[in-house]
């Protein structure tokens, strides 16, 4: 076959591709956590009979078994090494089964998501993207496909990556399908019509929808497309025509949304359900259909079927009027007055935070005594800090509402991403609100590996400069991370982490500079113990970026005593102390106490001149010691 046949076959008329991959493995015996991929190379004869059913069953187009065939993906099983080997073999095995069968069909390479969030939500580069995504174009593109089929993706920013990516490696038409959730927007909170228009202008032959729950979701998703292309110019749809440089639309839900029954997944659509959307599909704009996960042959069956009846119909242009509905202008809820952080850090009045710790039980006195002590001393917040060193303690966020309302002092959360998926993420975001706790502090988080329960599960779902990001471009402007309106936008103020004392400050100034892009409101930073590190490190800033303007609170801990210190310098990561420091430690002997709320105090009038505040560290929960260190300048 050559690119010309598939576009030719698409211009002809519906084209019907075949359907679900994974779970025709998993019903006939393959573990649900085995590398499904890898099945081309140690079980190929499963993965062709599942081809050959496709085949019978009536489609034109059989998708490689190669899904997840990336080497992010693939590196969970340790076959990273074997991306090349796994798709050509998936290529190959789809194009046997054609053969084989006798038939006229098209292999279309399976490409997915890379299962790793690009950056700002996640770690990953949009190069490191693009490379994953060549490697395995690359390797199906020699091993014969005919197309590149990119599914299931819910990152607008991640298809279009994997569409350069595809372009830069081959001239094959790429089918480029996005997934939707219940509410008619991608995972990411893309519109359907935003979708259209996006990959519209990227040269692909075909976009749509695939997965996204059942049929009927999926019908007024196609439906938006289509609209969206209609205003671009084309409202006339056709079996066949000029397609005036737009691309087809393509429609291959999931059969319903599945079940667990009897210790296995079932999904409820019926083959006569589908077929019976095949022709809706067709009527709302689609030319190429298919199945996703749960479709069995018997579901493609039942959509051929459907698919001949309209073409022994009287041949005509099918005309579908979409009238986009005019959209009511609504009056967005007011936020929430700033904090008082929010409001001193914009005055540059100098900040004085105290970290404090919830405590181990649920009894909250010594907290609270320790926050009124505070507050009478002149603290302008306190920082909860949220399972610090990966200790079991008492949520961050009952302690910060007590405080605030029973003591009556500012608080700033500790937010961190650690151990928490986008869902609770979200969740907790809107609790903190609703509790008034408006100041936060977005960090990665201790690992659960150093803590009291070190077989705690470990993952997240976004990065801190992605978490940002949400914050101030979502919440603060009345959506959730879908776009889905949460009734009243937010008032956050949002710190972030910075270490100027970093081994690596060019990597710190590159991670700095995200945060900020990302909307960062002020930052705390580690433990200072040598002013000259800051200045370096502004320097240094300023070369790259000009000066720093966001608000630094400057870390300082009162040193307890010399074998305090020593701790700190050699076991604690990320904290240095200077030789004069522990010099000074070492010779205070009994009085280590006093000689270290000295240093801080001097650390802190130095460091006045070039911070926005300071964010105190009390050791061992005196927060006395604290009070005496910031009381030079209050």
């Amino acid at each position: 076959m050559t690119k010309q046949a598939f576009l030719d076959r698409l211009a002809h008329g519906p084209i019907l591709c075949d359907g679900a991959m994974g779970t025709q493995l998993y019903a006939r015996g393959a573990a649900f956590e085995s590398c499904f991929e890898s099945l081309n190379l140690t079980r190929p004869e499963l993965v062709s009979d599942i081809h050959r059913a496709y085949l019978a069953a009536g489609a034109d187009i059989i998708e490689t078994n190669t899904f997840g065939a990336n080497r992010f993906k693939l590196a969970e099983h340790n076959l990273a090494a074997q991306v090349a080997e796994i798709n050509a073999a998936g290529a190959q095995l789809a194009r046997q089964a054609i053969e084989s069968a006798g038939r006229t069909a098209f292999v279309a390479g399976s490409v997915g998501p890379l299962g790793v969030r690009l950056a700002p939500t996640g770690p990953l580069t949009p190069e490191e993207a693009r490379a994953a995504f060549r490697e395995q174009a690359t390797a199906l593109c020699q091993a014969g496909a005919d197309a590149l089929i990119l599914e299931t993706f819910g990152d607008l920013a991640e298809i279009q990556a994997a569409i350069r990516a595809a372009q830069a490696t081959c001239n094959l038409p790429i089918i480029a399908q996005m997934t939707f959730t219940i509410d008619g927007r991608t995972p990411l909170g893309h519109t359907p019509e935003a979708v259209a228009l996006a990959l519209s202008e990227m040269g692909v032959a075909a976009i749509g929808a695939n997965c996204s729950v059942g049929p009927a979701r999926v019908l007024p998703v196609i439906e938006a497309m289509r609209a969206a292309l209609d205003l671009r110019g084309r409202a006339n749809l056709r079996f066949a025509g000029d397609l005036g440089g737009l691309p087809y639309l393509s429609a291959q839900p999931n059969a319903g949304w599945p079940e667990a029954a009897a210790g296995r997944i079932m999904y409820p659509a019926t083959p006569e359900y589908f077929g019976d959307y095949a022709r809706r599909f067709i009527v709302a704009g689609a030319t190429l259909v298919g199945g996703c996960c749960g479709t069995t042959p018997n579901h493609i069956r039942a959509m051929r079927l459907t698919l001949n009846a309209l073409a022994l119909a009287p041949s005509r242009p099918v005309r579908v009027a979409v009238i986009a509905p005019k959209p009511q202008e609504e009056k967005p809820l007011p936020p929430e007055p700033p904090t008082e952080l929010a409001k001193k850090l914009e005055a540059g009045r100098f900040v004085v935070s105290v970290e404090m710790s919830p405590p181990k039980g649920f009894d909250v006195g010594g907290v609270l005594s320790g926050a009124l002590m505070l507050k009478q001393e002149g603290a302008d917040v306190v920082n909860i800090a949220d399972t610090p060193r990966a200790r079991m303690r008492m949520s961050a966020w009952a302690v910060a509402h007590l405080v605030q309302t029973e003591v009556g002092l500012e608080t700033v959360l500790h937010f961190p991403t650690r151990g928490r998926n986008l869902l609770r993420v979200q969740g907790d975001l809107l609790a903190a609100h609703a509790l008034h706790i408006r100041n936060l502090f977005v960090v990665m988080g201790d690992p659960p590996s150093i803590g009291d329960y070190p077989e705690a599960t470990d993952n997240y779902d976004v990065v801190p400069s992605g978490l940002v990001k949400l914050i101030q471009q979502n919440f603060n402007r009345g959506t959730d991370g879908a776009g889905a309106s949460i009734g009243r936008p937010c008032s956050f103020t949002v710190g972030v982490a910075l270490d100027p004392g970093a081994s690596d400050v060019g990597r710190e100034i590159k991670t700095l500079r995200k945060k900020i892009e990302a909307g960062a409101d002020f930052a705390l930073t580690q433990p200072v113990f040598d002013p000259g590190v800051v200045r370096t490190f502004l320097k240094r800033y300023e070369e790259l970026h000009g000066p720093l303007k966001l608000p630094l609170l400057m870390g300082l801990l009162p040193l307890a005593s010399a074998r305090h210190a020593e701790f700190l310098h050699n076991e604690v990561p990320g904290i240095t102390l200077t030789d004069v420091v522990l010099d000074r430690m070492r010779l205070a002997g009994d009085e280590g106490r006093r000689e270290g709320i000295k240093i801080a105090q001097e650390l802190l009038l130095e460091l006045r001149n070039i911070a926005a505040g300071a964010y105190l560290m009390p050791p061992f929960g005196r927060f006395d010691t604290a009070a005496e260190v910031f009381s030079v300048v209050r």
